[in-house]
């Protein structure tokens, strides 16, 4: 496919999720002259979410989990807007913004608008709080909501210093990958600093554990959760109050800590953009990652959808999306050739339970162990290593 040169100027990079990292660094090493760069996020670094729960269990540190943006940017000449997205008009070329931070200077002011001849979006999984608390009564206020992770990361400490005043009672709504790990988690973090009374609850949803995974993987992961005395309820959440939650059974279940970790939701102000979104209100893409109703945007990760066949939303496949993102943008820019991006079907998935064992998977195949961790450990910190250089 052929884009034809239009002049454009402005590349607007709306995120700073794990695809966007890595157009940073490709434009760090060589940025077209002719093109503006900037990147709106509302934090000065990513949190790579494949390493949260090794900072939950306590192996990593908080700054061991995050890409400094600053050395990025800088790098690539881009400048760095600490905003948050509103909303787009895909018609008038612009995206609405609303300021993050605690700034003030006033040279930081953010602008209410940005105008953009290239946009690209990449900002991550999000929780719609509004649907949230219309589905969950009492969760958006009282629970510990797993995105965004920077927000998560910051309180888990408060769960810590809670568990030194008293036992408690911690629960994990979600059973998928990010509830599990979190949970295995939490579990090692609390037992290890000696909260033995600690108590650990799994609520599923209604099904079996980790039912995106082959049959293999769930059983593994049930034998975990059996071997660590975690209980498992197959129910529903369906709210949250004080020091409880409440089931879909009518029953209600004590708990201090609600972790939330649930499906993740498209981001509400896509809504009225005017670009094609999927039924469930993500980006809707080809295989060039550039939207089916506009061919100056773009968008990789939790907030796109591909529109010739969908992929799990996951940071695997985000950050396979990187490099050829950021050859389609510099391609579109320049009036090239766009180049097509195949997912495999099949990806390497560690699971970790805890720090220091975890079960691999590749389709049908799955085994486990502590040798399985420290890949999974060596992968995590050579991704972040790779963004984190000093950059000059």
């Amino acid at each position: 496919m052929l884009m034809q040169p239009t002049g454009i100027k402005k590349l607007l990079l709306l995120g700073a999720g794990h695809a966007h990292v890595h157009v940073l660094a490709r434009l760090a090493q060589n940025r077209p002259a002719d093109l503006d760069v900037t990147v709106v996020t509302p934090y000065p670094f990513q949190t790579y979410s494949g390493m949260t729960p090794g900072f939950v269990a306590g192996r990593y540190s908080a700054a061991e989990c995050q890409i400094p943006l600053e050395p990025l940017l800088r790098a690539a000449g881009a400048k760095w807007v600490q905003a948050r997205c509103t909303g787009i008009d895909a018609a008038d070329q612009r995206v609405r913004l609303s300021p993050a931070g605690k700034s003030h200077n006033v040279n930081d002011i953010v602008p209410p608008d940005l105008r953009y001849d290239l946009l690209s979006i990449d900002t991550g999984a999000v929780i719609d709080r509004e649907r949230l608390e219309a589905e969950m009564p009492g969760a958006a206020a009282r629970a510990l909501i797993v995105r965004p992770i920077e927000a998560f990361a910051a309180l888990w400490p408060q769960v810590l210093a809670l568990a030194d005043e008293k036992p408690v009672s911690v629960v994990v709504v979600g059973a998928g990958a990010a509830g599990l790990e979190l949970l295995f988690a939490a579990e090692q973090c609390l037992r290890q600093a000696g909260h033995r009374a600690a108590r650990f609850t799994l609520i599923t949803g209604g099904g079996e554990a980790a039912t995106n995974y082959s049959d293999g993987v769930q059983r593994r992961v049930r034998r975990q959760l059996k071997r660590r005395q975690i209980t498992v309820l197959r129910e529903t959440c369906v709210g949250v109050e004080a020091h409880e939650v409440l089931l879909g059974s009518g029953a209600t279940l004590a708990c201090d800590v609600p972790i939330l970790a649930i499906g993740t939701h498209a981001p509400p102000w896509l809504q009225g953009t005017g670009l094609a979104l999927s039924e469930a209100g993500h980006v809707l893409v080809n295989a060039f990652q550039q939207s089916t109703s506009h061919a100056n945007v773009f968008a990789a990760g939790d907030v796109a959808t591909r529109a010739d066949g969908t992929h799990p939303k996951s940071g695997v496949y985000a950050v396979r999306a990187g490099p050829p993102l950021a050859h389609n943008l510099l391609a579109a820019h320049e009036g090239q050739a766009l180049k097509a991006h195949h997912p495999p079907q099949h990806t390497l998935n560690l699971l970790s339970c805890g720090a220091g064992h975890a079960i691999a998977s590749y389709g049908p195949l799955h085994v486990e162990g502590a040798w399985a961790w420290r890949w999974k450990d060596r992968i995590d910190r050579a991704f972040v290593a790779k963004y984190s250089l000093p950059f000059a």
